[in-house]
């Protein structure tokens, strides 16, 4: 293994553990206590996915012309912003928070597919392509116990020390920013970065998905299923908060989440090698499903163990579709086609999040995920009646 590719993969594993230091991931309980409604704190995230929606595409696209590093620096400078605003907005005042959440959107959009594209191309410098799928799983792995370790510990500072969670999201942001500065841009991208201009990767682009009709299948099925999956986390931070988790109890939690989530992660590279993707992604869905269905029960200890799974399908859908990803997208438009699955996460976030605040305002959370279970099973259940109509 080269120097350059070892010296990536220690600095993008480093900078993956601060940017995704989980500290600030109670960020429905913070809002809550700064004095806004389920109503407003959807809005926030549907403004932060609509932000991410305006600007991902354009943002891969100059990653893919310009340079990774550069991209990853904006990106923690965004988050900086956003710490700042966080911090030092008054109580009740939503729309200075709105604007925190732009900014935030703006730290996704120049980070989101930008490391996965960074590690690929840096992998590709070494003719290592194949160890990427492990590779990812470790990223996925340290993302993972990172955010968790953030969130325990948010856990015990966030009903009577609110501010600290933010000042120590602040300090993960900076360090990230250093691991950044220093990272090395991959040489094949470097060689590559000037062949095309920015309005030929966007077409480019467009004719790759317009071509490969599987691509854009699987990032639809990503955004439905991730965003199913978000909201179901965000939102049961409510029911913890409502039935008395904080403290021991609440960090407790995070902990078997973050134990359940690793595992999940590290067996991902054993089901790519043993399920075709067809099957692997129908399993997954299947099961999730399932578990918002089972959610209507409206019992706590079902929910919590819905909780508790829902957190492993994430987990474990992340990895599998950026190796997914990464095997069909040819290396001039990495940076820019991954950004038009997060886009499409985007999307239906926005559009999702206050939708689904607002039911669960009016029937409660258990009610709530249930008929989103039943609306998947219906609409999976259409799916499948055309594909077997089509072949007739």
């Amino acid at each position: 293994m080269s120097k350059t590719m070892t010296h990536n993969l220690h600095f993008s594993y480093l900078y993956t553990a601060f940017a995704y230091f989980g500290i600030a991931g109670l960020w429905v309980m913070f809002l809550q206590q700064r004095g806004l409604s389920l109503v407003q704190i959807g809005l926030c995230e549907s403004i932060y996915h609509m932000t991410s929606f305006l600007f991902q595409v354009p943002a891969g696209a100059l990653a893919d012309r310009f340079s990774y590093r550069t991209m990853l620096i904006i990106s923690r400078l965004a988050a900086i912003g956003h710490a700042v605003i966080m911090l030092l907005a008054p109580i009740h005042s939503f729309w200075w928070f709105a604007s925190a959440f732009m900014l935030l959107g703006w730290a996704y959009n120049f980070q989101s597919g930008t490391l996965e594209a960074l590690l690929y191309e840096t992998l590709a410098d070494g003719h290592q392509t194949k160890r990427y799928p492990q590779v990812t799983s470790n990223l996925n792995t340290i993302l993972k116990i990172a955010g968790m370790a953030g969130l325990i510990i948010a856990g015990w500072l966030i009903h009577d020390f609110t501010l600290v969670t933010y000042q120590l999201y602040l300090v993960g942001a900076i360090g990230a920013l250093i691991a950044a500065i220093v990272v090395r841009e991959p040489a094949h991208h470097r060689e590559s970065d000037q062949a095309l201009t920015l309005w030929q990767i966007i077409k480019a682009t467009i004719a790759y998905l317009r071509d490969l009709p599987t691509l854009a299948y699987l990032m639809c099925f990503n955004a439905i299923f991730s965003v199913v999956g978000a909201a179901y986390y965000n939102y049961f931070q409510a029911v913890l908060s409502a039935h008395g988790f904080k403290g021991g109890l609440l960090s407790g939690v995070l902990v078997g989440v973050t134990a359940l989530n690793v595992i999940s992660v590290q067996l991902t590279p054993f089901l790519q090698r043993h399920w075709s993707p067809t099957k692997l992604l129908s399993g997954l869905a299947s099961l999730l499903i399932l578990t918002l269905l089972i959610t209507g029960t409206n019992q706590l200890p079902i929910m919590l163990g819905g909780y508790f799974f829902v957190n492993m399908l994430m987990a474990g859908i992340a990895p599998i579709m950026s190796n997914y990803y990464n095997a069909l997208i040819p290396s001039g438009q990495r940076a820019t086609l991954l950004s038009v699955s997060s886009m499409l996460y985007s999307i239906v976030t926005s559009l999702a999040f206050p939708l689904i605040g607002w039911l669960i305002e009016r029937v409660g959370f258990g009610l709530s995920f249930a008929w989103l279970g039943l609306g998947l099973l219906l609409i999976t259940l259409a799916s499948l009646g055309l594909v077997l109509k089509l072949k007739r």
